[in-house]
């Protein structure tokens, strides 16, 4: 899923491009796509674009009326930009929204069609989509600590929740928590204050590093390949790849659909984490520490 480098990388393109824009057509393939009925999407076309903003993981366009199209793009979801006139005819298209300056085409790879289209009037069915997250790059230390301490829950769940972060998710969360040297499991309750401080900057540092350099590369190009997995990173989709600090073999939990990378060595003293399907079926051969890892 886009987080919010990604997020804010693609409003970088998209303000070069259609803001300030008349939305000249709208074609949409998929009927699951568009989540409302009034306003009507079609009646947006003629319209000009007079921004583009965020509401968390979600893309925000402005126009006129204080009309706005809302959209998540979930796990899957991508924008591509192609040339005047393309339709959406491939199998993962959504949508194509034609601008004068180019066609936007919305796709989605996955038969889960997640990605969602709401049109809203007004600012207060906007803040709607709000979830209450305090916006990571922007907020203070003391509202930092007041946000992560609300709730009592594990740093990654902590972070990846959006009632207290806004835009923090799966990736980008391995990543920051890899940064400070904090377990993912590790519970809020149970951090010091050095090692909020610690996750603190790791938040800024990381979140702020990759806005930068995707924000940079938006500039010039349109941001064609968004993946939650980069050959950067340091941790994330890295599993048995050697962290790039202590070269230790990254580890992974994985529940459900959603996968925790971690370095052992420099998260959890040399501690594995029990993966809930693995450890039922090892039972007593699943290696509590990263030497008995190593050593089989």
């Amino acid at each position: 899923m886009p987080e919010l480098p990604d997020i804010l990388s693609y409003l970088t393109a998209l303000r070069s491009r259609i803001v300030g824009q008349p939305l000249e057509k709208i074609a949409v393939k998929s009927p699951f796509l568009v989540r409302t009925v009034e306003p009507d999407l079609l009646s947006l076309a003629g319209q000009t674009v007079h921004d583009v903003s965020r509401i968390g993981k979600r893309i925000v366009w402005n126009f006129a009326d204080d009309l706005f199209v809302v959209i998540h793009l979930m796990i899957a979801g991508r924008f591509h930009w192609k040339k005047a006139g393309v339709r959406p005819t491939g199998k993962n298209d959504l949508a194509a929204f034609a601008f004068p300056t180019g066609t936007l085409m919305l796709t989605e790879a996955s038969q889960k069609k997640r990605a969602s289209l709401h049109v809203v009037h007004g600012i207060a069915n906007l803040q709607a989509f709000d979830r209450g997250g305090i916006e990571p790059l922007d907020c203070s230390a003391d509202e930092f600590r007041a946000a992560l301490t609300r709730e009592n829950h594990t740093l990654k769940r902590a972070l990846a929740d959006p009632r207290l972060f806004s835009g923090i998710g799966n990736a980008y969360s391995d990543e920051i928590l890899h940064a400070a040297r904090l377990s993912p499991v590790t519970l809020t309750s149970r951090l010091s204050a050095e090692q909020i401080d610690q996750l603190f900057a790791a938040v800024r540092s990381v979140l702020g590093d990759w806005t930068a350099r995707l924000s940079t590369e938006a500039a010039g190009k349109f941001p064609e390949k968004v993946t939650a997995f980069r050959p950067e990173m340091a941790v994330h989709g890295r599993f048995r790849q050697p962290c790039p600090v202590c070269g230790t073999a990254v580890q992974r939990i994985v529940y459900a659909e959603n996968e925790t990378n971690y370095c052992p060595r420099c998260q959890t003293g040399g501690k594995l984490l029990a993966d809930r399907s693995l450890s039922r079926l090892l039972k007593d051969d699943w290696p509590r520490t990263i030497d008995e890892w190593e050593e089989t």
